[in-house]
């Protein structure tokens, strides 16, 4: 009997398709990791974004650039890294 915890497609899966899933999964954790990196990034660019908003002039504004491109990058790892990850884990 399959194990009803795990998801519908999941149940009657090969060990091919299931080796597959695994990796699909440490992919996702990996991009996760990424995205975690990223945002403590960010966040320490922030203090220097806002010193830079202050005193640069005109639009020449390089670190808040460089903390806009760390946010985006920590929301685009960390939510395909979401969607790797999607279903149950091995372990619970």
């Amino acid at each position: 009997m399959a194990n009803p915890m795990i998801p519908v497609e999941e149940q009657h899966a090969t060990p091919d398709q299931i080796e597959a899933i695994d990796k699909r999964r440490r992919w996702g954790l990996a991009l996760q990791v990424i995205a975690g990196q990223f945002g403590v990034f960010a966040v320490l660019l922030t203090l220097w974004s806002g010193q830079d908003l202050t005193y640069s002039p005109g639009w020449i504004h390089p670190m808040f650039y460089y903390n806009a491109i760390a946010v985006i990058a920590a929301l685009g790892f960390g939510s395909y890294g979401a969607y790797l990850r999607r279903g149950s884990p091995e372990f619970f």
